[in-house]
């Protein structure tokens, strides 16, 4: 019977843990499916979880309830991580439980299975007091599993009504979609119902839940580690997919930046040369144009008009307006790379015409265009917003042409365009015209201030012996002007030696003239070291000053424009607006009013006239008076000023000389205020070059030709200057007068002012040229500059002395024939330029006797010398006695005996003994007295009135005879005093003022014969000869 017993409990105990174990199972399949509907769903079943909240508390009160806390949002890792967990679990389970059961016991536990009643009250949920007790016990238990799992990370989490959107969207950046998840938890659907189903047998199968609760809670911390594990792993795969497919991307964008072809910097190359000329007439093409003055040849950078707005030689090309289709054409001439375009506004007083957009379009045949593209559309360029400024426009990629053409879409006022284009050559075989390999190791490049200052200083570290640096002064800015000696005695003038400038950079926009003389100086220096003989004999001659910038305030204003984008203006002045070549005094005047009036030579010099009064206290630029100063403390030669803007030698004078009128004064005064225009007109074709030339004309012409017949293109004038047709007649040299005449040049002050003879060099077209033109130029003006110091030496040069070998200062020298004189240095040395010929020289100087020479001056290089030593006179005794009575002459008579009763009165000037007759002794005492002696006197002042006036009306010579008068109470009687034929000293140094009674000829001779003097001037001048 035990036994019986025994076995019987046995099995009972066996089928418990069967349904046991199977309970268990569906409770933590239920859990997990409740944790799945809770995760996709939180806030649908939040009701339900409040609900049975408050069942626990109402069955029984002292029961705790856990507070079910929200669940922190988790990440798409841990979700995915859980719902493979928990499909893993539920498998191994399956398996377990397949091998466990050997019969099918655990079913008859489902028979409530079939009883739904209950469905019905919850949803109404109207007998929640009645399922209390039914639901209280087990879903506290339930809680209490439920809350031991998300202790252990199975959490539920409250999200937010969109987070199954969210989690879509993230599944699907992934690249994974709902459908292809990884099987796991039955739908909600299914899990509401078992979860019902285990409430409803609950109590039936309390004995099985509480020993599956004992094997819950001790896999619950194996599971959780494992799902870490897998978490982390899932972590790692999801960071290296991450890696793999940003590097994929990477190297798909870097292939993709690879294929487009776009360049971070522009190409920058240098301009094609349609603003230096260097593209021809017959490379530019238009497709029409407005008139004959706005052909497609007019449309080069910085094209000046010639101020006639209806002239043939606008200030643009400008399109005929009845066009449809507008066009500017470039060839090349060969393939080249284009990398941009400066478009430019027409030059005009009045007009505001210029280009607002356009586009481009390439050919290498000129049939077949194309315009550029910028990836989508047709590149629309936008253009200029007035008319002076340049504007670039560059290309992201070079394009490989011959022709280029701009296309005008839109424009402000007249369709008028000025144009350079930016191209580089191709590499090749052919050598064009503008590639230059320059002989020379130099540095081509442009300096701005800084730079030039260094470059001076190393170039003066190689060359000592020869160099030297120093500054004339400085600019309106504080910048100083620096200069640069080149000789073989640096720092001192030597006897016998001519000095020679070259200055540049008048106006800052004009920088290839800076940039040559930095070229000579590095040049000299090589060379020198190199014992070039030709440089050495230059060295060893001349002095030589050079000086790259007077204007650098304008320079560095330009320089930070850059060579094509400043316009012709910037730059030009200086920083307070002074043009520095046109701010000199204006002698020309001065000279051209003395010599109307006869002036000259006794009252105004025909040289080295002096500075008209207050001028350096008027509007003058602080760059001109050191100009000035430098220019009188050094006595200069020769020299020349590089500007741009045109390619010709202008010599002076550069001011237009006013016709002079024939008559009288009277008449001449009458016919000036009545002059008209056509009038004026024929009086200067009847005068001609009479007006523009200098008395050295002749060697100012020889002078410019040296140096423009030793430039390689000057004479080049086929094509015509830079703005208009040739104006040199093929010799590349005019007259500046006759050009653009300008009052107050440098070139003119120099002239008159000083023993210098000076030009003005216009380099080129292009004003500050791209620094790869700088070797062309180079190469260009490299013989010139030196053939030009070589002129110093032309002519007659020597050093003026006394009898004791001392040198006389300020001595002057006269060439006969030449109405222009210069004079000695300190150091008593003079050159005068001359041609080649035979010369009657002259020098005199104040206290001596003047000295004529023959000199002849051949063709051989090198001046020829003439010197003078010159004797003392008592010229400085007659002054000293002229002085003594108020610097008027003493009138002497011949001398007499005085007699018994006489009054002689000497020593001032109308004293007159009144016993003096001119013959001696015919005319007692007795019939002489005061009253007729005070008479004779007023008779005497009348006569020299009368003649003096007459004078000044005929133009009478100095050459007369005086008759003299006297009259007693006796019988009258005559005396006549014939004189020989002189020159009067005292007209030659003073000037005739109106109050003053000039003395006769007699009484200076007879003064004159008194003293004994050495006569000094042998000249006889007259009005006529000026």
């Amino acid at each position: 019977m035990r036994g019986a017993l025994l076995g019987l409990s046995v099995s009972l105990a066996l089928c418990c843990c069967v349904l046991g174990w199977d309970g268990g199972v569906e409770g933590q399949d239920s859990a997990g499916v409740q944790t799945q509907v809770r995760q996709a769903g939180p806030m649908e079943h939040g009701r339900e979880w409040e609900e049975e909240r408050e069942d626990v508390m109402m069955d029984d009160p002292g029961t705790q309830v856990e507070e079910i806390k929200p669940k922190k949002k988790k990440s798409i890792e841990e979700v995915e991580a859980a719902r493979a967990k928990k499909a893993t679990e539920k498998e191994a389970k399956a398996k377990k439980q397949k091998a466990n059961k050997a019969p099918k016991a655990p079913k008859p536990t489902k028979k409530p299975k079939a009883t739904k009643a209950p469905k019905k009250p919850k949803a109404t949920k109207a007998p929640k007091a009645t399922k209390a007790p039914k639901v209280t016990k087990p879903k506290a238990t339930k809680a209490s599993k439920t809350t031991e799992w998300k202790e252990e990370g199975m959490k539920p989490v409250t999200r937010r009504p969109s987070q199954e959107e969210e989690e879509e969207k993230l599944l699907i950046e992934l690249g994974r979609d709902r459908h292809s998840r990884p099987s796991g938890p039955t739908p909600p659907s299914a899990g509401s119902k078992t979860l019902t189903e285990h409430v409803q047998d609950y109590w039936d199968t309390k004995l099985d839940r509480e020993r599956t609760t004992t094997e819950v809670i001790m896999y619950v911390p194996v599971a959780a580690k494992k799902l870490e594990e897998e978490a982390e792993k899932a972590h790692k795969e999801k960071e290296e997919k991450v890696k793999r497919l940003r590097k994929k991307w990477e190297e798909e964008e870097e292939e993709r930046l690879r294929q487009i072809p776009v360049h971070a910097e522009p190409k920058k190359c240098p301009p094609l040369g349609l603003e230096s000329h260097r593209v021809d007439d017959d490379q530019l093409l238009a497709s029409s144009q407005s008139h004959q003055g706005f052909s497609a040849q007019r449309g080069r950078l910085n094209m000046q008009s010639s101020g006639d707005e209806e002239g043939v030689y606008g200030g643009a090309w400008c399109a005929e307006p009845e066009e449809k289709n507008h066009w500017f054409e470039v060839d090349a001439r060969r393939e080249v790379e284009f990398t941009g375009v400066i478009v430019q506004g027409r030059n005009s007083d009045t007009a505001e015409d210029f280009v607002s957009t356009f586009y481009v379009s390439f050919s290498n045949d000129s049939r077949d265009w194309t315009v550029l593209h910028d990836g989508y559309a047709e590149w629309l360029f936008y253009g200029n917003v007035d008319r002076d400024s340049p504007v670039m426009v560059q290309f992201d990629w070079p394009t490989v042409a011959r022709y280029i053409r701009i296309l005008p879409q839109s424009w402000n006022g007249s369709l008028c365009l000025r144009v350079e284009v930016m191209a580089c050559q191709l590499t090749s075989s052919f050598r064009s015209e503008n590639e230059v390999n320059p002989t020379d190791n130099l540095d081509f490049r442009h300096h701005n201030y800084k730079d030039m200052r260094q470059m001076m200083k190393v170039i003066n570290e190689e060359c000592p012996n020869i160099t030297r640096i120093y500054n004339i002064g400085k600019s309106s800015a504080g910048l100083k002007m620096y200069a640069m000696e080149i000789s073989d005695n640096p720092g001192e003038h030597q006897t016998g030696e001519p000095e020679f400038r070259y200055t540049a950079g008048l106006h800052g926009n004009e920088a290839l003239g800076r940039e040559l003389l930095l070229l000579l100086m590095q040049f000299m220096c090589k060379e020198y070291n190199d014992n070039n003989p030709r440089v050495r004999r230059l060295v060893a001659g001349v002095r030589i000053h050079l000086v790259p910038s007077l204007n650098p305030d304008a320079y560095e204003l330009a320089y930070e424009m850059g060579s094509e984008m400043g316009n012709w203006g910037l730059g030009h002045w200086t920083e307070e607006g002074y043009d520095i070549f046109q701010n000199f005094p204006d002698l020309n005047s001065v000279l051209w009013g003395a010599e109307d009036r006869g002036w000259v030579p006794r009252i105004v010099p025909n040289h080295h006239i002096p500075l008209p009064e207050n001028f350096l206290n008027g509007s003058v630029a602080l760059e001109t008076k050191a100009i000035i100063n430098w220019m009188e403390r050094t006595p200069f030669v020769l020299g020349a000023n590089l500007q741009g803007g045109e390619k010709v030698v202008a010599y002076p004078f550069d001011m237009q000389r006013p016709p002079k009128a024939t008559g009288t004064l009277g008449s001449r005064r009458e016919s000036n205020h009545e002059m008209n225009e056509e009038t004026w007109a024929r009086m200067q074709r009847q005068n001609g070059d009479a007006l523009r030339e200098t008395s050295d004309d002749t060697m100012f012409r020889w002078l410019a030709m040296s140096y423009a017949h030793s430039h390689l293109t000057m004479t080049e004038t086929q094509r015509g200057s830079c703005h208009t047709d040739d104006i040199s007649g093929g010799q590349g040299i005019i007259n500046r007068a006759s050009w653009k005449p300008v009052v107050g040049s440098m070139n003119d002050f120099s002239y008159l002012h000083t023993n210098c003879f000076e030009l003005s060099v216009f380099l080129g077209c292009d004003k500050f040229p791209h620094e790869s033109e700088l070797p062309l130029e180079w190469e260009n003006n490299r013989e010139a500059l030196l053939s030009f110091i070589e002129q110093v030496h032309r002519g007659i040069k020597g050093i003026v002395r006394d009898m004791e070998g001392k040198p006389l200062a300020n001595a002057t020298i006269s060439v006969e024939g030449i109405k222009h004189d210069v004079k000695t240095a300190a150091a008593g040395d003079y050159w005068r330029l001359l041609n080649p010929g035979e010369y009657r020289v002259t020098a005199r100087v104040d206290g001596h006797t003047l000295q004529t020479r023959l000199c002849i001056v051949g063709y051989d290089s090198g001046a020829t010398p003439c010197s003078f030593t010159l004797a003392k006179s008592n010229w400085d005794r007659i002054k000293q006695i002229m002085v003594l009575h108020g610097k008027r002459p003493i009138r002497l008579v011949t001398k007499a005996p005085p007699r018994a009763g006489s009054d002689i009165s000497g020593g001032s000037v109308g004293s007159v003994d009144t016993t003096k007759t001119g013959a001696s002794g015919r005319m007692g005492g007795n019939s002489a007295n005061s009253h007729n002696a005070e008479r004779l006197r007023r008779l005497r002042l009348m006569r020299l009135r009368k003649m003096h006036q007459q004078r000044l009306r005929d133009n009478l010579s100095t050459t007369t005879t005086v008759a003299t008068t006297t009259t007693t109470s006796a019988p009258t009687t005559t005396a006549e005093l014939e004189t020989e034929s002189t020159t009067s000293w005292y007209d030659s140094w003073f000037p005739v003022e109106s109050s003053y009674t000039e003395p006769t000829p007699a009484e200076v001779l007879t003064e004159i014969q008194e003293s004994e003097p050495t006569q000094d001037y042998t000249f006889e001048y007259k009005f006529d000869d000026y």
